[in-house]
């Protein structure tokens, strides 16, 4: 167990209880093998993962941050606010390494992302509410499950 993939939703209801949550279960694998760790570069949990990893690399600097983007260029940032490209840009510098699915959006793009991070996880951080059975947090938990990779919900610990 190496490879660790995170997915989650855009909006988390408890930011710093989620964060903390976040950080205690990363260390943990880490204290476990962990090495490398897979991002997809959305707003929400996929930031706060990444910057959880940033955060852990001062205790432990050997960990990996490796972002899997849909898309490259100012796609992939369209409809974030100024200061939510601040963050993705010092994101994408303190990566370790950044794949692109793609050159330019398309439609599937996305879930070509999320099979990705599937592809290299041994298993997946997520912060999933179960309520949606569409969309790519959903879609990329249940293609987890079907590899039989572990799946840590974060989402389950915040109640």
């Amino acid at each position: 167990m190496k490879n660790i993939c995170f997915t989650g939703h855009r909006e988390i209801r408890d930011i710093k209880k989620i964060t903390n949550y976040l950080l205690c279960t990363i260390d943990d694998l880490i204290q476990k093998g962990a090495t490398n760790f897979f991002a997809g570069g959305a707003i929400g949990f996929d930031t706060l993962a990444a910057e959880a990893v940033i955060l852990l690399r001062e205790k432990y600097p050997y960990i990996k941050l490796f972002l899997i983007l849909p898309c490259c260029g100012t796609e992939q940032t369209l409809y974030r606010t100024l200061n939510q490209k601040k963050e993705y840009k010092r994101i994408l510098s303190e990566a370790d390494d950044v794949e692109f699915i793609s050159e330019h959006y398309f439609d599937g793009c996305m879930k070509q992302r999320n099979s990705r991070l599937i592809e290299l996880a041994d298993y997946c951080i997520c912060y999933y509410n179960n309520k949606k059975s569409a969309g790519g947090t959903a879609q990329t938990v249940r293609m987890a499950q079907k590899k039989n990779i572990p799946v840590i919900n974060l989402f389950t610990l915040s109640f």
